[in-house]
């Protein structure tokens, strides 16, 4: 049996790999190590194939120095862009941390090795749940779907500018710190207000010791608003993959 393979062909085919392999790496919900690599090389390759069908194929195959720099080239994009996608979602873990530091159980740390994420509860509680969310809602299809017209943007082997990425990892950081605040603030004023609250009652009966009373009613607090947050997650994770697509397809503006 012969079975005809151009080598241009498997070239394109192979540098689109490496990027969509980049970006499964870093971006979620791919990311999360409970995934099996096997799974994520044959999720890389699938993807690869299916976008090898509409990418323009160059005519000659290139000698080794030019094909190790565009290995390279697709490496660098695909990372940027699924770094991206990372930071955005960085907002939800963030906001679980916000709360357990606010509501005391910041001191029970541990390091989740399947999500990498070394954080209390709610931290954990929050990137769980937005990863059941994305794969609930469907939302990963959208973002594999963004990381696909990012080969219209970018041609495989083609150099990006670095500037452009840099700034919108830039804005991306800033956002995702004040997507946090908004998601944790109706409970940190909560917390807040207790705190001031136990502060005041100090004040007046200075024999009552109202402070002892502090952290026992952080957590009942934290734990009967928590769940008010983690049923807002259903409405803010599609409002994120929104805000992905719109990142994948400006850092390919000006590529």
């Amino acid at each position: 049996m012969n079975i005809p393979i151009d080598p241009a062909w498997l070239e394109t085919c192979l540098l689109a790999a490496v990027r969509i392999t980049a970006f499964i790496v870093i971006a979620p919900p791919f990311s999360y190590n409970a995934i099996p690599l096997r799974i994520k090389g044959m999720l890389a390759l699938g993807l690869a194939v299916a976008m090898a069908a509409r990418l323009p194929v160059a005519e000659t195959v290139s000698d080794t120095g030019p094909f190790i720099l565009a290995l390279l080239l697709e490496v660098a994009t695909g990372a940027a862009l699924g770094f991206l996608v990372y930071l955005v979602f960085a907002a939800i873990q963030t906001a679980g941390a916000m709360v357990d530091t606010f509501g005391g159980f910041a001191m029970a740390q541990a390091f989740d090795p399947q999500s990498m994420v070394n954080g209390a509860q709610f931290t954990r509680l929050f990137q769980l749940t937005a990863l059941a969310l994305l794969l609930a809602s469907d939302g990963y299809q959208l973002i594999i779907g963004g990381l696909a017209r990012s080969f219209d943007a970018i041609p495989v082997g083609a150099a990006i500018d670095p500037a452009h990425p840099a700034q919108l990892i830039a804005t991306a950081t800033t956002g995702m710190f004040l997507a946090a605040v908004q998601i944790a603030g109706p409970l940190l004023v909560v917390l807040f207000l207790a705190d001031a609250g136990l502060g005041l009652l100090t004040r007046v009966a200075p024999a009552l010791n109202a402070f002892a009373m502090g952290f026992p009613l952080k957590i009942m607090l934290t734990l009967s608003l928590g769940g008010l947050l983690i049923m807002g997650l259903g409405h803010v994770v599609p409002a994120m993959v929104s805000t992905v697509l719109g990142y994948l397809a400006r850092a390919g503006a000006r590529g």
